[in-house]
C-alpha cells in the first residue's frame, strides 16, 4: 500500500498510529481532523479502491472499507467508532465526547445522523455526481434538503451541534456538509449551516479536505 504521508506529524516525533484512507473521503477526513485536534502522531496510508480489494487490506478490514486505524497491534474500523476510541483512550477529559449524560446523548444522536441522513443525503449525492456510483441522486437530494433545513434551524442560536463547544458531532458531520455542492447540493439557502462550517474551519489545527470540481447534472 502506498504511503501518502508516512513522515512523522508535526505534533510528536514518533507516530504509533496509522490511518488508512483517501484524501477525498469524508469518513477518513473526520478521523484525521480528530487526530490533528488531539495532536496525536500518525502516519497516513492512502488506500484507494484497488488497494482495498487486496488480501493485505482485507486482513485489516474484511469489509474493504475505509477508514482503518491501527494503534500498535489494535486494528479499528468505522470512522465514528475510531473517533470514540481516540477520545476515550487519549483525551477522556477533553470535551470532544462529553461525560454529562444529556450532552453525551446529543453527540450520539449526531453520530447516528452522520451515518444515516448525512451518508444517504449529501454524501450519496456527491458519490453519484463525482464518481457515478449507484446512488439515487433524486432521493439523495431530497434527504439532503430535509437534513440541511433541520440543521439550519437547529443551529439558530447555537455555535455547535451538540454542545457549547465543538465535539465529535461537529467533526463527524463537517466534511460531507461542507462538500455538499460537489454533489449538486447548494448551501446558499442555509446561512446557519454556513456559519457553523466557518466555526469548525476556525478550530486549531483544522485541515481542509481537498475540493473536487463542481459538476452540473447527474
Amino acid at each position: 500500500m502506498a504511503c501518502l504521508n508516512p513522515q512523522e506529524t508535526p505534533f510528536m516525533n514518533t507516530p504509533t498510529m496509522t490511518l488508512y484512507g483517501t484524501p477525498t473521503s469524508g469518513h477518513a477526513h473526520r478521523v484525521e481532523l480528530l487526530l490533528r485536534m488531539l495532536e496525536l502522531p500518525y502516519a497516513y496510508v492512502e488506500a484507494p479502491a484497488p488497494v482495498r480489494r487486496t488480501a493485505e487490506f482485507r486482513k485489516l478490514n474484511p469489509l474493504g472499507q475505509i477508514p482503518v486505524l491501527t494503534d500498535g497491534e489494535l486494528v479499528l474500523c468505522d470512522s465514528n467508532a475510531i473517533m470514540v476510541y481516540l477520545v476515550k483512550r487519549y483525551a477522556p477529559d477533553s470535551g470532544w465526547l462529553p461525560a454529562e449524560p444529556v450532552a453525551a446523548a446529543q453527540v450520539q444522536r449526531w453520530l447516528a445522523i452522520a451515518a444515516g441522513e448525512l451518508r444517504y443525503g449529501p454524501a450519496a449525492a456527491r458519490m453519484a455526481l463525482q464518481w457515478g456510483m449507484p446512488e439515487d441522486p433524486v432521493r439523495a437530494a431530497e434527504i439532503a434538503d430535509r437534513l440541511l433545513r433541520f440543521m439550519d434551524a437547529h443551529l439558530t442560536g447555537r455555535s455547535f451541534l451538540a454542545a457549547e463547544q465543538a465535539t465529535l458531532a461537529d467533526l463527524a458531520c463537517y466534511a460531507y456538509v461542507a462538500h455538499a455542492p460537489e454533489g449538486g447540493i447548494s448551501l446558499a439557502p442555509f446561512p446557519q449551516v454556513r456559519a457553523w462550517l466557518a466555526r469548525v474551519e476556525a478550530l486549531p489545527r483544522f485541515k481542509a479536505m481537498p475540493a473536487l470540481p463542481l459538476k452540473v447534472g447527474v
